[in-house]
């Protein structure tokens, strides 16, 4: 979307738009075809360099997935803020993968500028798994670079990142590069089959969809006597909005992307919700909460519903039920999927892996060149994350275009990035009294 248009388009015209422009679906990506587009290609025997930004779990798991994906795909460079997690990382990647690991000393960069610097090592792909605050402009530059880009989700924390991400996403159209997004449940087979059946109408016309993503606590860094409080915050990411969005942004992002998807990628015109920190109430949780409800409203006055909390010893949920006029399309994403009413239907098929199916469909784009665009469905499914943020802290009904143009960023400016770098923790938003920018 761009972020000047007057509302989110309707399915009727993006469906024409992506036949006019030659662009298909495949497995929620944008694919261009090669009559219009052609990628910086690889032939098949041709060594693709993989520089790796952010080592932490799911850095390691990403770079393990993308040597993975191609046997001729070597990893040459890398990148942290942390020489911990940058070391510990490689020691893990070597037990998997260790023919396809060629990485010097002189490619193991530390600190904030580490990421210019994997991507200035010359190297052809780069996988982004900071976490959420600094993707913006890493993807930029990565794009900027002509690097093909796997981009953990969220792609952003704030709605200027999400602008920034769009730009990023139309540069790298028009340099003919793959950008992949870890928006992984739409690589998931039983989805895409579900999913598929929805859209192709086997319930009807969308009335509503509800979305549950219920989980447990989460790890925590205890703070070390020589660390500043950039490093304690760094360290402890998860639990600071202005790196990782808030958990309904960083994690419930997910259940956003499945709505979205189940509602053919229209996006909503507005959303109203609540939220609060019942559990997370010790100094260490940050300024985050701990549970968000959301109603988003389309244009056609269709609902979506999103319920999600992240409290212990409370029961675990993942779904997504769809309710059409003429049956309901009920997903467990634990492994499940049926639809009742009309057409039933139960998913029997194949299962598989949808965090590799996320990288083999990277470098096969690549090696195919038929480059794929996850970037406009992450950076407006990132954007309903924040929207469901934004009402859950003030308490207010929120429109789409009010909250794509806030001008609100989370944290300091990305040049001012240091150690030393000294700052107050916004307080803890207050539904009523917090307001929206």
């Amino acid at each position: 979307m761009n972020p000047k248009s007057k509302g989110p388009v309707s399915e009727a015209s993006r469906r024409e738009f992506l036949k006019k422009s030659g662009i298909v679906v495949v497995g929620g990506s944008l694919a261009y075809s090669t009559g219009l587009y052609a990628s910086k290609s690889a032939t098949k025997n041709s060594v693709l360099k993989v520089g790796l930004i952010g080592c932490g779990g799911r850095g390691t798991g990403a770079a393990a997935q993308a040597l993975q994906a191609d046997s001729n795909a070597i990893l040459t460079a890398m990148g942290d803020v942390f020489v911990d997690r940058l070391e510990g990382s490689l020691t893990e990647l070597n037990k998997i993968k260790p023919d396809q690991i060629k990485l010097t000393e002189a490619h193991k960069f530390i600190g904030f500028d580490a990421y210019q610097k994997v991507i200035d090592s010359g190297v052809d792909v780069v996988l982004l798994t900071t976490p959420p605050a600094f993707r913006p402009d890493h993807l930029t530059a990565a794009i900027s670079a002509g690097k093909h880009v796997f981009c953990e989700k969220p792609v952003a924390v704030d709605a200027p990142g999400v602008r920034k991400v769009l730009e990023a996403a139309k540069m790298a159209k028009e340099k003919k590069l793959s950008v992949v997004s870890g928006f992984c449940f739409r690589h998931d087979l039983m989805n895409q089959a579900t999913l598929g059946r929805v859209l192709k109408g086997d319930i009807g016309e969308i009335k509503a969809t509800t979305a549950f993503r219920n989980g447990g606590e989460l790890w925590y860094k205890d703070r070390q006597p020589d660390w500043t409080e950039m490093t304690y915050q760094m360290r402890n990411w998860y639990y600071y909005n202005w790196l990782s969005g808030d958990f309904v942004v960083e994690q419930s992002v997910h259940s956003c992307d499945l709505i979205a998807w189940a509602m053919g990628d229209e996006m909503p015109i507005k959303a109203v919700g609540t939220g609060g920190r019942q559990v997370r109430v010790d100094k260490k949780y940050g300024n985050i909460y701990d549970h968000f409800a959301v109603e988003y409203e389309y244009a056609n006055g269709a609902k979506s519903y999103l319920f999600t909390r992240q409290q212990a010893n409370t029961k675990g949920r993942n779904t997504l039920d769809v309710f059409g006029t003429e049956g309901t399309a009920n997903l467990n994403l634990y492994g499940k999927a049926e639809i009742t009413g009309k057409n039933p239907w139960t998913y029997t098929g194949e299962k598989n892996d949808m965090f590799q199916a996320e990288h083999d469909q990277l470098f096969a784009s690549i090696r195919n060149n038929t480059p794929v665009n996850d970037g406009i469905i992450m950076a407006n499914t990132t954007m309903m994350g924040i929207l469901a943020r934004s009402v859950g802290y003030t308490g207010q009904e929120i429109a789409w275009e009010e909250a794509l143009n806030s001008n609100e960023s989370m944290g300091p400016a990305f040049e001012d990035y240091a150690w030393d770098y000294e700052f107050a923790m916004p307080p803890i938003a207050v539904p009523g009294k917090t307001k929206f920018k």
